[in-house]
């Protein structure tokens, strides 16, 4: 396709949108943390919706979740790219799974600080 033929304004955004729900299908089907963290989003919503708090604290509890997604599905980028170089030892390979596990971590991190300092700061402080 040459660059005058490149989708633009609306189609690119279907076209777009496209992608985007092959990557959650794809993310739904192989990857067992996604499905986990798709179980804490809808947890989270049923939560924030009950507890009697702000719009912004409940904004915050689902965007901790949400973020966490976010990086579940750049760490499982990575590691079918990484994969599909080759399944074979690498030091370079292997450092780019553990710093996209990392990232992981550190959004559940975050999101736990999110929740902890929300339900503190209401209920427990």
């Amino acid at each position: 396709m040459t660059q005058t033929q490149k989708n633009t304004g609306l189609k690119r955004i279907i076209h777009a949108c496209k992608y985007s729900w092959s990557g959650l299908k794809a993310a739904w089907i192989n990857e067992a943390a996604f499905r986990q963290e798709v179980i804490a989003l809808v947890f989270a919503c049923v939560v924030a919706a009950i507890l009697d708090i702000s719009v912004y604290e409940k904004a915050a509890l689902v965007g901790a979740v949400i973020f966490v997604m976010i990086v579940e599905l750049l760490n499982s980028a990575t590691e079918a790219v990484v994969d599909r170089i080759g399944l074979d030892k690498h030091e370079l390979s292997g450092r780019a799974k553990d710093i996209a596990s990392a990232a992981v971590l550190m959004s559940i991190v975050l999101a736990l600080i999110v929740w902890i300092s929300v339900l503190w700061v209401n209920y427990l402080g």
